[in-house]
């Protein structure tokens, strides 16, 4: 298929320069002329789906606690970073929509939740980018996750998200229904690239730092670089490789 989304998209937001998984994040990759951003969602103890990428808090608040034990009232007190909060996903997603970017959103389950993480990402999502254009492709680490979005809301783009590609990457693609496979850069070469693309998938490629990689991988027929190097690798950097 044709890669009908934003070749360059902005990582957790805003890439390294704001505060991650945050609405401030989102609002900062826009600000830079960003037309895409990637994201996480998790659901809190209450189930209520989350941005954010850990499955505790310590890490981006400062603060102990594990995402799905505790309910959102009290993920929402937490400082993830400049005075920015744990936002719901409904307010990251009426945030895109607002400023007119795609994301695409990473069914992020917490140990033993992807089901119900699946199927409750896919089912806010079909309500939330209702009549969209360009709705979100959901990608995933899990195949469980996958599983249940697609159950959910078939309709939905979906993403096969891996490390490096297994040897059988197409079987498990196809049978999920996936648009795309999103791998680790550091980990794929020219030959993989082209199986994907033959194969009649897209390939996105995360998480794309150094503009030197960034244009091999173009050259390779990788259809979108993930960045946190927001202002190396910038949204004009597709066309123009600078």
């Amino acid at each position: 298929m044709s890669w009908p989304y934003p070749r360059i998209v902005a990582h957790r937001g805003g890439g390294s320069l704001a505060p991650e998984n945050t609405l401030g994040a989102i609002r900062l990759g826009a600000s830079l002329g960003f037309r895409g951003v990637e994201f996480d969602v998790m659901l809190a103890g209450d189930g209520t789906p989350v941005i954010i990428h850990d499955e505790t808090t310590e890490r981006t608040t400062g603060v102990k606690g594990r995402v799905s034990l505790l309910p959102y009232s009290q993920l929402e007190k937490l400082d993830a970073g400049n005075g920015e909060i744990i936002p719901r996903y409904r307010k990251a997603a009426e945030l895109c929509r607002a400023l007119g970017l795609w994301a695409n959103v990473e069914i992020k389950p917490a140990g033993g939740r992807d089901r119900a993480t699946g199927e409750a990402v896919a089912a806010a999502t079909r309500e939330l980018w209702h009549g969209a254009e360009l709705p979100p492709v959901l990608s995933s680490f899990s195949v469980v996750a996958l599983e249940a979005a697609q159950a959910t809301a078939p309709e939905l783009p979906r993403g096969f998200l891996t490390d490096e590609l297994p040897q059988d990457w197409e079987r498990i693609v196809r049978r999920l229904g996936c648009v795309s496979v999103h791998c680790n850069h550091e980990a794929l070469t020219e030959q993989k690239a082209k199986a994907v693309r033959e194969a009649g998938y897209s390939l996105a490629c995360w998480t794309v730092n150094d503009p030197v990689a960034g244009r091999r991988l173009l050259e390779w027929g990788v259809d979108c670089l993930i960045t946190d190097a927001l202002r190396a690798i910038g949204p004009g950097f597709a066309q123009t490789g600078t």
